[in-house]
This record gives structure tokens, sequence and C-alpha cells, in this order.
């Protein structure tokens, strides 16, 4: 029986003939190379990339910022009349709701809605039938009662009556003449009339209409002139004084003023407030000025102020202070002459349209910045076009387009 053919063992050598796994130092030394190779791979990259940050960190530093556009405006010295400004409601100068005195039903409507009329002028008529009838009878009485005291005087003349008599006659007389003069009151009351010139509004009530005493009829105002009433601090008192001229302006009609005058002073000073009421008579012949308006009032001075004026675009209002940016000659980050910017904080005054008065802070003649302020800080340069500048009016007139 034949046996299996053995391989030769080399006695010197215990390892198989075919090892399949590899020695664990082989194994290290490749993960040794994949890290290192890696290792080095982010060095280079973090070199690469801190090149660039570095070089636009230069190139940043190199830049020269392009100059903020904005507008410009000299500070100028202007002269305007001393004034203090209010706001105010347009007054009727006599203003009344005519009503019915008595019952009565409405015969005749002698007025048109919104008619100017005259004192005295008959609007509306109630129906007096009833009363002129009584007093075409009271009016017979009273002629009779006049014969009979008549005769009584005559006969007390010739002692042929007794003076009780003629004393009755008398009371007789005047107790018919007091029953005429009473009807005719009530007739008078029942005709409804102007108590002064002005303006009616709208009738109230209708042809045919039973009136009860009080039934409010129609409105009458005085409208020429009109009173302006507003309010002042107390400081005022100081400075304004009867027959001060006042200019008074209404939305209604934009661009147009009435002149008139201050004609009353309130003596006592509102305690929650401490503003003064004032009454203004304005001359309003065309009637434009109406009852019930707001009014922008303006109190004029007799004298004329000197003032440093700016646009109020220019000003940066804080409740810290409020600044401008005046312009100068500089130098920008590259050293080259450019116009640069400096803040300066002022103190203002007065408004007037477009301007706003400055008291301290800024000198006549400066270049300020007129739009574009709120983008600037100190040392900036800009680069002034007032090619599109808005115009600045000292009485700008609002366009509603």
């Amino acid at each position: 029986m034949s046996r299996p053919a053995t391989a030769a063992v080399d006695p010197g050598n215990d390892r198989p003939p075919f090892d399949l796994h590899p020695a664990p130092k082989s194994k290290r030394r490749i993960w040794l190379l994949a890290i290192g190779a890696l290792v080095l791979l982010v060095v280079v990259l973090v070199g690469v990339k801190a090149g660039q940050i570095f070089s636009m960190i230069n190139a940043g530093k190199l830049m020269v910022p392009p100059p903020e556009s904005v507008t410009t405006a000299k500070a100028e010295t202007m002269d305007w009349q001393g004034a203090r400004s209010a706001v105010g409601s347009v007054v009727a100068v006599r203003s009344v709701i005519l009503a019915a005195e008595l019952t009565g039903t409405v015969r005749s409507i002698e007025f048109e809605s919104g008619s100017t009329v005259k004192k005295g002028a008959v609007l509306v008529r109630q129906d007096t039938s009833s009363e002129e009838a009584q007093l075409a009878s009271s009016l017979a009485d009273l002629e009779l009662a006049k014969q009979t005291l008549e005769r009584a005087r005559n006969l007390r003349k010739d002692q042929v009556n007794t003076q009780a008599e003629l004393e009755a006659a008398e009371a007789r007389a005047k107790q018919a003449q007091a029953t005429v003069d009473q009807l005719r009151a009530t007739i008078a009351k029942k005709v409804i009339r102007a108590p002064f010139d002005g303006r009616v509004g709208i009738r109230q009530m209708d042809l045919g209409q039973m009136l009860s005493p009080g039934t409010p009829v129609v409105s009458i105002q005085t409208v020429d002139p009109i009173y302006v009433e507003f309010q002042l601090p107390q400081q005022a008192l100081a400075t304004v004084k009867l027959g001060q001229k006042v200019s008074v302006g209404v939305d209604v009609f934009a661009g147009r003023s009435w002149t008139g005058e201050v004609t009353t002073i309130n003596p006592e000073v509102d305690p929650a407030t401490r503003n003064v009421r004032m009454r203004a008579t304005v001359p309003n012949p065309d009637g434009q000025l109406t009852p019930g308006m707001f009014a922008n009032v303006e109190v004029l001075s007799g004298q004329k102020n000197s003032v440093v004026a700016v646009p109020v675009t220019s000003v940066i209002f804080a409740p810290y202070g409020d600044s401008v940016f005046i312009t100068e000659p500089g130098k920008d980050a590259a050293g080259k002459p450019a116009t640069v910017v400096r803040q300066k904080f002022v103190r203002l005054g007065e408004r007037r349209g477009d301007f706003v008065a400055v008291v301290s802070g800024l000198n006549a003649g400066e270049m300020v910045v007129a739009n574009g302020a709120f983008k600037l800080r100190n040392g900036l340069t800009v680069a002034p076009n007032n090619a599109l500048a808005p115009p600045t009016n000292i009485a700008p007139t609002p366009v509603d387009n």
C-alpha cells in the first residue's frame, strides 16, 4: 500500500511555505505613510489659503474707498421778522341757532340755505291767523275803551260822574291796550327774523311743519370780520401786545394768507398747560375763512432779526444733541487732497419753511452737507454734487401730484 508524499520541511524555518497575512510592522508603516501624506496635504492647503488671505488683507489696506456722494449748502445770514407760531381755530364773531319761541305751523320760508342776510330780514313766518283775528277783536275793544274814557273825562270835568267811574274807564282802556300789545307781540314772535348781518346755514325745518318752543330753525353766523383763536406759552406775554399783526393761513387755500391783529389776550394762564389764550380779528370779505377751520397762526413782531440759517435736511437730530457735517479740505486714505467732513454740534432756533436758524455752533459761510449726512462720519471723504439737489424755500408750497 502506497503512502502519500510529504513535503520536505526545513528544520531551521518554522514559518509555513505560503504566508497569506503580512507582518504587523508592514501594516504600521503603511498607515504612517498615509497619515503623513494627509498631514502634508493639509499643511499645503492651509499655506495656500493663508497666502490668499494675507494677499487680500494687503490689497484691502492699499484700496481707497470711493467718496460718498452728497449735496452741500452754505450757511447763510438771513433777516427774519420775529414771529411766534401757533395753531388755532377760526371762530365766528357772532353765532347763534335761531329757534321757534311759540308753537305754530311754518307758513312760509323766506331764505335760501347758505345765503347772506341783513339784520331784521324775515326768515320764517308761522301761521298767525288765529292771533290776527283776536287782534281785530281786541282793537275794537280798545277803540270802545278809549271812547268811554274820553266821555268819562268830559263828564268828570262837569262833575257829572264820580272819580271812581273815571278810574274804572281808565283801567278798562289800559287792559284793552295790554291785550292788543300782547297779541301783537305774539304775532311778532311768530315771524323769525335775522338778529344781525350774517350767513345762514342749512335750514332745519320744512314748510307746513309744526314748530314747538325751542325747535331749531337755522343757524346764522357773522363771518366778516372773523375771529382766529390760538394759544401761546406764557412767556409770550412779555412780547405779544394788543394790536400786534398776525398772519393766518389754512390748508384749504394753500399759498394764501390773511392779515389781522391781536384784539384779545386772556387775562389768565391755563394752569394745566401754562398757555395763554389769544384772539385775533381778521378781515374776511370773501368769506373763505369758515368757522371751525384749522388755522396756522404767526404772530409777527415789528423788528427783523439776523440769523444763520441752514436747510433742515442738513441737521441730524439726536437725543444727545443736534449736529451738522461741514465740508473742508483734507486728504483721503491714500494721502491725496480731497474734501472731508467734520461733525459740529449746534443749537437750533426757529424754523421757517425748509430752513432752520442755528443759534450757536456754526458760522455764516461754512458749507454744510444738505443731503446724505446720515451716512457720514468724521474724516470721511465726500464728493459734493448739487446737480440733483432739491430746491429749498423759506415759504414752500406743497404740491400734491
